[in-house]
């Protein structure tokens, strides 16, 4: 994910030879971990906190000296090599130093490392900031784009090019010097706004302690994992600790006291979060856009907010009936325990399902774990995309990692040394709190050969216990499928340029080749193959997969409906909300939520503060459900031709996968389906 769930970045530099007829300045490459050797990996657990501080005040020098190298060349002697491939790997390897240190940021143990590479991580957005407002830069590219050479250019070139120009002409080079030195102070803004909206999420670290009483209906193991040696549980606010309390914790009470308490994390956002739409809404209007969103939304697939706003409003009533009979159902599994009730409160819906899916479906989650040994769905995740793809991943054995949890992996294709990717899938202090694929070295053509891609997995599943191993729900399962996706795009590419390889797409779509992937995990002839149970290794019965399957739908619209809930706000917020106004964003959040979310808002709560895509994904949460309508199309192609079907797998990776944006993705689709593309399948398996 970029910024957090599209980080698709970049490139190992080291020598990169430049593009000939540049005026060829010196760059000095220090001894440094983050500076490997071409192809080499970074040596992550020799990382110092100086090597950190070295590693970023360095790459602004060297980025300098290559920026002067571009701007240099004289006009009749630029070429696209010598001009646009050596921006594009002037991107490339900033890159390769600013995210690594972005991922070190969120997943290294070491505070003081850590620290420090968060504080850097401002430093280095606003380094960007300045490339992206640099004239000398402009006028170069705007002087190739106008020459002979690049008005015969085709295909991924001329693409470059064209976006390229408009890139900068977004970044303010229509305004006035003095308009650009002030969009440069706001863009800076906004980055160091952002850097605190997000360090505040991740430096969360509330709990509440629970005795023996609050903890019925827990699974033993959850239980055994967070009890304290007086007797007491401490129940901390991660995925792996929140989601099962609200599924299983029969302590109302309990339910409650964590909702609110995860619903109010990072409540000094609640100050920082009107900044960021303040500054985002001074940088739009000071570039002629009405809105953050109007300016945000013009160079993604859809194109303006009025678009975004059909989408949201057509989806919210194509649910509407099939809500109504989800909260019905729901309200039923309620009174059947407690007596007659008018609603279900958020901090009862999680329970409730559970008890709908155990008592009307049958469906017994703890019995389904226990098929999902996370060795086993590794093993048969990688057997999947490995059949699929006709890829090949070897185990690094001892491994230079951050951390002694994470592995490391290569992937093969046709013998070929393809990509590298870690694992990183244990909840810790300080660890990035969800699931998330951090691309740190992106695939391109060099001089020396096709640059080997990086990436980590970081998420936090359950650890084993001393007499289990890590069992993951099926919700988990999914969720590490998804993500995997997003590590294939990295790791197939075949794009010639940086920046159009891996998941450098259109944010509305990134998400689309990683939620394609939570099919597989609802098929019975792939679950089969990995779904054994951690004791008896029987392989998971059809039954009970026929009862997991019946039960996909229960609340289908519910949970579709929180996401346009999410996306609704986010909108709002962007596009008609004003953030010095009155109206406060909790203001906001309780109307949005009462009009769309099956749950109503409950007073003094603040979701919004932990609501980490409105840094990252400003204006654009929308992307989730609309890059799902492409992923569920695309499905339909495997659901036709078999979910194992390697011919299939092969044209995906080749055409979806592999080209990345060198070519506009919708024409990618329809290459891909035959067809132009429609959301039947979508809404089929939302149970509409």
């Amino acid at each position: 994910m970029k910024n957090l769930l599209i980080l698709t970045v970049a490139v190992l530099l080291m020598n990169c030879s430049q593009p000939e007829q540049v005026a060829q300045l010196p760059v000095e490459i220090p001894d440094n971990p983050f500076y490997a050797d071409f192809n080499v990996p970074v040596d992550f657990a020799s990382i110092t906190s100086d090597d950190v501080s070295e590693a970023a005040e360095t790459i602004q020098t060297i980025t300098d000296t290559r920026l002067a190298n571009i701007v240099s060349i004289n006009e009749e002697n630029r070429t696209f090599d010598n001009t646009m491939k050596a921006l594009d790997e002037l991107y490339a390897n900033y890159s390769a130093i600013s995210y690594p240190i972005y991922l070190m940021a969120y997943t290294h143990p070491d505070s003081t490392l850590r620290n420090n590479a968060l504080n850097f991580n401002t430093t280095l957005s606003q380094y960007v900031n300045e490339i992206t407002l640099n004239e000398d830069l402009y006028n170069a590219v705007k002087s190739y784009a106008g020459s002979d050479e690049a008005k015969e250019l085709t295909g991924y070139k001329k693409k470059f090019v064209e976006e390229t120009v408009t890139g900068f002409e977004r970044n303010g080079f229509a305004l006035s010097q003095e308009g650009r030195d002030e969009l440069k102070g706001i863009n800076d803004q906004i980055s160091s706004i952002g850097d605190e909206f997000s360090k505040n999420i991740a430096s969360i670290q509330d709990f509440l302690i629970l005795s023996n009483e609050e903890m019925a209906g827990l699974p033993d193991d959850f239980k055994a994992a967070r009890k304290q040696d007086d007797g007491t549980y401490k129940v901390d606010l991660s995925y792996p600790s929140y989601r099962p309390f609200m599924k299983y914790a029969e302590s109302e009470r309990a339910r409650k006291a964590l909702y609110v308490k995860y619903n109010n994390r990072a409540t000094e956002n609640l100050e920082v979060l009107p900044q960021l739409l303040q500054k985002r809404l001074n940088m739009a209007k000071l570039l002629g856009y009405s809105t953050y969103s109007e300016y945000r939304l013009e160079d993604r697939m859809a194109k303006n907010p009025k678009t975004v706003w059909d989408f949201e409003i057509n989806l919210k009533n194509d649910l509407a009936e099939k809500l109504a009979l989800d909260k019905a159902e729901l309200l039923e599994a309620k009174t059947t325990k407690v007596g007659e009730s008018d609603k279900v409160n958020g901090w009862e819906a999680s329970y409730y399902n559970n008890v709908l899916l155990e008592e009307k479906y049958e469906l017994d989650a703890e019995e389904v774990k226990q098929y999902f040994a996370m060795d086993d769905v590794i093993d048969g995740l990688f057997m999947i995309t490995q059949t699929l793809f006709d890829l090949e991943y070897k185990e690094v054995e001892n491994p230079s990692v951050w951390h002694e949890e994470v592995r490391m992996f290569e992937v093969y294709q046709d013998e070929k040394l393809k990509g590298v990717f870690y694992l990183d899938l244990h909840p810790r202090e300080n660890k990035y709190g969800h699931a998330a694929c951090f691309g740190f070295v992106n695939g391109r053509m060099t001089k020396e050969g096709y640059q080997i891609p990086n990436a980590s997995l970081v998420c936090n599943f359950p650890r084993a216990t001393e007499d289990r191993p890590a069992l993951m729900p099926h919700g988990q399962v999914q969720t590490f499928f998804h993500e995997f996706g997003h590590v294939l795009h990295q790791m197939v590419t075949t794009a010639d340029l940086y920046s159009q390889s891996g998941t450098n797409v259109s944010r509305d779509f990134v998400e689309a080749p990683s939620q394609i992937f939570e099919n597989w995990t609802w098929n019975y002839d792939a679950v089969k193959l990995f779904a054994k149970h951690y004791k008896t290794r029987e392989v998971l019965p059809e039954e009970l997969f026929n009862k997991m399957l019946a039960a996909k739908n229960v609340g289908s619209a519910i949970n579709a409906s929180q996401q346009v809930f999410y996306g609704t706000y986010d909108l709002t917020l962007h596009d008609r909300y004003n953030p010095s106004g009155e109206l406060s964003t909790t203001d906001v959040l309780k109307e949005v939520q009462n009009e769309i979310s099956a749950y109503e808002y409950v007073d003094g709560t603040n979701f919004q503060g932990a609501f980490g895509h409105l840094n990252g994904y400003g204006s654009s949460y929308y992307g989730y459900l609309w890059s799902l309508v492409y992923a569920q199309d695309m499905f339909s192609i495997f659901d036709e031709n078999g979910i194992l079907d390697k011919e299939t797998g092969l044209r995906y990776r080749d055409i979806i996968l592999a080209r990345g944006s060198s070519e506009d993705e919708l024409e990618l689709v329809k290459e891909f389906l035959g067809r132009d593309p429609n959301n039947d399948a979508f809404l089929k398996e939302l149970g509409l």
